[in-house]
């Protein structure tokens, strides 16, 4: 048999069962009460019963949580001061796809150092989430491994499925059954049409093969999810954030018979990955929302403590600049703050 199965696997470490981490780190009615009415709130965006903008801003990845909840109490107190046109969720990514290799998030590496310890790196994610919630902030993730919602769902309000997974079947099962609304990113080519297909899926109900609270591997059977929506992020092809692409994709949304909001993400190949870019992004588009384009229903911007970004070297935190991205280039907090208050002014 052993020449049969498991030929090229190095090892298998037995995981604690979802219901282990929610007893330990359980949400309380408080939390639980947040949560629902987060996502009642971004709902209340994507029907256009909320007129608000909704901007899921945050770095692009967590790797400290000092550093992440240092942020999130910045944000959350610049969240009240905006709340009345600009409904804030922060992003608080554990998982991070990969072009080729390299570091895959907190889940999955949380020292740093390849050891791989996902049974911390899961109760520092779920740790984490509670903190943010209990200030009063919103939380959004991508959600990668179809096996990571068990353990954190029940904290977000928001969630992505992400450009190299969108065209996944697996992932559009998985958004199916997921609690919250869903972003759909473009794919890197930059072929809005399969993000509008990837959500009339998840739209539709679904049977697959998952896990339950207690690790074991069930049937699961889907409803549908009826609030995603799609987030232009750029591709190969260029950016997709200018009045002419938002155009075309709300009219791709619209012959699909989805509901023709969107989201555009002002990184990523959008910006190119140059910080500068992001802010003039952010700006064109709030001006295409005041211009009356009212399928732009919220922005997305990376941003962390301090701009830029740094390579790990696989000492843990040792030699890393406090408070800067590992992944990549975020603006600074200092300019996070000056374009939401100035989109605030703006809004009406």
């Amino acid at each position: 048999m052993q020449q049969l199965r498991d030929v090229n696997i190095q090892s298998i470490t037995q995981l604690e069962p979802p219901e282990s981490y929610l007893t330990k780190l359980p949400s309380d009615k408080k939390i639980e009460d947040f949560v629902l009415s987060a996502r009642q709130q971004i709902i209340d965006v994507l029907t256009g019963r909320d007129h608000r903008l909704l901007c899921v801003v945050g770095p692009c990845s967590i790797h400290d949580d000092e550093a992440g909840l240092e942020y999130a109490e910045k944000l959350a107190g610049l969240s009240r001061q905006i709340q009345g046109r600009i409904l804030v969720v922060m992003r608080a990514y554990f998982e991070k796809p990969r072009t080729t290799v390299g570091w895959k998030g907190l889940i999955f590496d949380p020292d740093l150092n390849g050891t791989f310890d996902m049974g911390s790196g899961l109760y520092r994610a779920r740790a984490l989430l509670s903190e943010i919630a209990k200030m009063g902030l919103p939380v959004a993730t991508e959600l990668l491994d179809p096996i990571t919602p068990q353990y954190i769902a029940d904290l977000l309000s928001w969630a992505a499925i992400g450009a190299r997974t969108v065209e996944s079947q697996p992932h559009r099962q998985m958004a199916s059954g997921l609690s919250m609304p869903i972003g759909f990113k473009n794919p890197t080519s930059g072929r809005v049409q399969i993000a509008v297909d990837a959500i009339t899926a998840a739209k539709s109900s679904h049977a697959f093969l998952g896990t339950d609270f207690s690790g074991r591997v069930a049937i699961v059977i889907t409803k549908g999810n009826p609030y995603c929506h799609l987030v232009l992020r750029g591709g190969d092809t260029g950016p997709n954030y200018e009045s002419a692409s938002t155009a075309d994709a709300i009219l791709r949304l619209e012959k699909a018979g989805l509901s023709p909001c969107l989201m555009v993400d002002c990184s990523h190949d959008n910006s190119k990955r140059d910080i500068v870019r992001q802010a003039v992004i952010f700006s064109e588009v709030i001006g295409q929302r005041l211009s009356g384009n009212t399928g732009i229903i919220g922005l997305m911007l990376e941003s962390n403590l301090f701009p830029g970004n740094q390579k790990i070297n696989g000492n843990g935190l040792a030699d890393l600049q406090y408070g800067v991205s590992i992944t990549d280039p975020c603006i600074g907090w200092d300019q996070t703050e000056e374009l939401l208050t100035e989109a605030y002014e703006l809004l009406v």
